[in-house]
């Protein structure tokens, strides 16, 4: 960071950005990284508008305060002949460095404290949604629609372990997006399943802590379609560095449709609960489900990490009783890193990632758990 700041500064002074034109120069600097995003929303650039403010106002601070040093070590220095005046216990001066200072925060307090009472003010909205962090996923709920999904990295390992070029969105991009309606005020209620995450989208100004038993909110209002990026900003677990966000915003019309077509996948797949499938059918959607959920820490080759994170090949589990290794995805183990993902996937893919773990990397069980099995389990029958 520091060699990066000296590298900045010598081209700062450089002849070249001398010469450059303001919006040029601007450019550049944005390139550089060395100041926060303006934003896309309101909020979000009146956030920088009162930051560059607050900047100037220190810079015109440090101008005075450091002119005035160097000017008195350079006129009166004692090469000059010049001697120490006495203001020990100066009224005047005291009161001038009293007030000074005083006015100047008032005139910082005021724009700020109107900023920070729009930032908090989630009255009014027209979306609610309940956003949830998990290791190392995010859970969107919208609240008045029945809507619920999880959103997951979708960058290949293949780009992840270098085996690939990385694409512009490394490790920014997920298989579902948040999506909201443009011209809409949006709640967001933040919280957490496990640990403390943090829910951050630079172009939003929206940065919370999502804590585990608490319910933090923030709002947006965006007014152009795009989609905008984030990730988590709390140290979360080992996999922190993948859990990226990405918000999505459409018009009104092309939202409503998205919500209903939701609406219909989460009928659909209720419907599937009921449905006896195939082990092949069992299997395969098994795979995808564990790669997706479970390979980060068993690995794909399903021999965990020694000492971190159990295998599962050859595992008591995976070729033990078939209704313990169902409690155990489903209800997690407490005191450990396995979480309970009764609550993440569906009864479909609970019972398809189970029938994969017995069957897979020579396990061979031959057994394999249908969805309603699963739901009677959560159901406690």
């Amino acid at each position: 960071m520091l060699k990066k700041a000296h590298r900045l500064f010598a081209w700062l002074l450089s002849p070249a950005v001398l010469m450059m034109s303001h919006q040029s120069l601007a450019d550049e600097v944005k390139r550089w990284g060395v100041n926060m995003p303006q934003g896309v929303t309101q909020m979000s650039q009146e956030i920088y508008g009162l930051h560059m403010n607050i900047f100037w106002w220190c810079v015109g601070i440090g101008v005075v305060v450091f002119g005035v040093m160097f000017y008195s070590m350079i006129v009166h220095r004692k090469a000059n002949g010049a001697k120490a005046s006495n203001f020990h216990e100066s009224t005047t001066l005291e009161i001038i460095w009293t007030v000074a200072p005083f006015l100047i925060l008032i005139i910082m307090a005021v724009p700020a404290t109107k900023t920070l009472v729009k930032i908090y003010d989630t009255s009014e909205s027209e979306v609610d949604i309940l956003i949830t962090g998990y290791q190392w996923k995010w859970k969107y709920d919208y609240i008045e629609n029945d809507v619920s999904f999880f959103s997951s990295l979708s960058t290949p390992a293949d780009e992840i372990f270098n085996r690939a070029p990385k694409n512009p969105n490394y490790l920014l991009e997920v298989d579902e997006p948040l999506v909201i309606p443009t011209g809409k005020k949006v709640r967001f209620l933040i919280t957490a399943a496990d640990v403390i995450h943090a829910w951050w989208v630079p172009d939003l100004a929206v940065k919370k802590d999502a804590i585990p038993g608490f319910v933090n909110e923030s709002w947006t209002r965006i007014e152009e379609p795009g989609i905008y990026r984030g990730q988590c900003a709390e140290l979360c677990g080992k996999d922190h560095g993948f859990m990226p966000i990405v918000v999505k915003a459409v018009p009104e019309a092309e939202y409503q449709q998205w919500i209903a077509a939701k609406q219909a996948d989460a009928k659909a797949l209720k419907a599937l609960t009921e449905k006896t499938f195939t082990f092949d059918e069992l299997y395969t959607k098994g795979e995808e489900v564990y790669v997706k959920n479970c390979a980060a820490c068993h690995m794909a080759n399903g021999e965990g990490v020694p000492g971190v994170f159990p295998a599962l090949k050859g595992s008591a589990v995976a070729m033990g009783p078939i209704n313990v290794h169902n409690a155990m995805v489903i209800d997690g183990v407490p005191g450990t890193a396995m979480q309970a993902f009764g609550a993440q996937l569906s009864e479909v893919d609970v019972a398809a990632v189970v029938t994969y773990e017995r069957n897979a990397w020579g396990n061979n069980m031959g057994d394999h758990v249908q969805p309603i099995d699963i739901l009677k389990h959560k159901q406690g029958k």
